[in-house]
């Protein structure tokens, strides 16, 4: 299914999850695929093996996120990656979170959560837009915990304001065709959703407040970005998508 033939893309965090599922995707739709990571290199250069394996193109980006110069690294490399061609779809994923509760969490873990989860979006798309060809996508990846009260207090702090963002921004590049878009999964089965596995009975109790009946994947996800990305995507934006399967819709029936 190439209808991304001719486009390039850059997806954050892409060296493993769900940053892994949407890289694919899109490179399998036919796109260019800037295949960032923060730190572990062997998993980005697998990634892009296996894009190439299946007959796309993919290159690796390392820039670590949150530190000073990070999003001038991330653009040499996407740069370097593309070679004079535009940017068509920004996919920002990175995000960290540890799982520490409100009571635990430190101000410098504050200012860390907030420096990759926020900051670094911000200026990855202040600095995309000037790259970014008329038409394009931008499509951010926010959580469930935005309308699901949760202990990570923080952690969805900074996702509340991913999604301010992405509306914002929706009504200002729109007379150049460029949408702007926010995903909130729920409880996927990935690292960061590990959680889920750490004692007998926690999978089960979280399954039951799902609508769908079972905990998200990866591909769930990369599915609904791949929508967004493509021109059957063109008329919506300023819209927050949640793909958690109908986490948390209200008391289960069954």
């Amino acid at each position: 299914m190439a209808v991304l033939t001719d486009k390039t893309a850059l997806v954050t965090g892409a060296s493993r999850g769900i940053g892994r599922a949407i890289a694919e995707r899109l490179a399998a739709n036919g796109a260019l695929v800037g295949v960032h990571y923060g730190s572990n290199d062997a998993a980005a250069k697998e990634v892009v093996a296996t894009i190439e394996r299946a007959g796309g193109q993919a290159f690796p980006i390392h820039a670590e996120l949150g530190i000073e110069g990070d999003v001038a690294t991330l653009f040499a490399g996407l740069e370097a990656g593309l070679g004079g061609k535009p940017l068509d779809i920004l996919v920002n994923n990175a995000a960290i979170s540890d799982g520490t509760p409100f009571e635990h969490v430190t101000p410098e873990w504050f200012d860390r959560s907030f420096a990759v989860n926020v900051r670094a979006p911000f200026f990855i798309v202040q600095r995309a837009a000037g790259m970014l060809a008329d038409g394009g996508r931008i499509i951010n990846i926010s959580s469930a915990v935005t309308r699901i009260a949760s202990q990570f207090v923080h952690y969805a702090m900074t996702k509340g304001a991913i999604e301010v963002m992405s509306h914002t921004l929706a009504q200002a590049l729109g007379s150049r065709g460029i949408t702007v878009n926010t995903v909130s999964p729920g409880v996927v089965n990935t690292d960061m959703g590990s959680w889920i596995h750490s004692a007998p009975g926690i999978e089960e109790a979280v399954v039951h407040n799902i609508a769908m009946g079972r905990v998200g994947q990866p591909n769930d996800i990369a599915d609904v970005v791949g929508f967004l990305a493509s021109d059957d995507g063109r008329w919506i934006t300023g819209a927050t998508i949640d793909a958690s399967g109908g986490h948390w819709l209200g008391p289960n029936m069954s």
